[in-house]
């Protein structure tokens, strides 16, 4: 099973996605970070150890926004206990979208990287599709 920890400097963006792919994934293990320790805009690497800590799946995605979010999720993976950190992907992909296409791809049973591949195809997937 592939469980997603979503990491943004916003607690509403990374409660707001998660709201998001739970509607249309369901019982997708998943986990928001969103914020500093005040809960004002940042990162928290203590929340991001403990909400992959804390997840129970075989396999964890980590889903970034910008910047800092990036450099903590980093950190934290280097500092894991190698049997946790053996099982976590930092995922290279749009954030709403790839966690999305991602999450609702785990829901069918799908190993890490399918769900990463599905990430990353968010970034080229076009919106307007009467453009080319």
């Amino acid at each position: 099973m592939v469980g997603i920890v979503l990491v943004s400097h916003s607690p509403e963006v990374a409660r707001g996605t998660t709201e998001l792919v739970r509607s249309m994934a369901g019982k997708v293990e998943m986990a928001a970070v969103g914020g500093d320790t005040e809960g004002a805009l940042g990162t928290d690497p203590d929340r991001i150890r403990s909400a992959i800590e804390g997840l129970g799946a075989d396999e964890v995605l980590v889903f970034m926004d910008i910047g800092s979010a990036v450099l903590s999720a980093e950190t934290v993976l280097e500092t894991l206990q190698p049997e946790v950190a053996e099982k976590v992907r930092l995922v290279d992909a749009p954030f709403v979208e790839g966690a999305f296409a991602a999450g609702v791809l785990a829901s069918t049973g799908a190993d890490a990287g399918e769900c990463v591949e599905a990430a990353r195809e968010a970034r080229t997937e076009s919106k307007l599709h009467d453009e080319e």
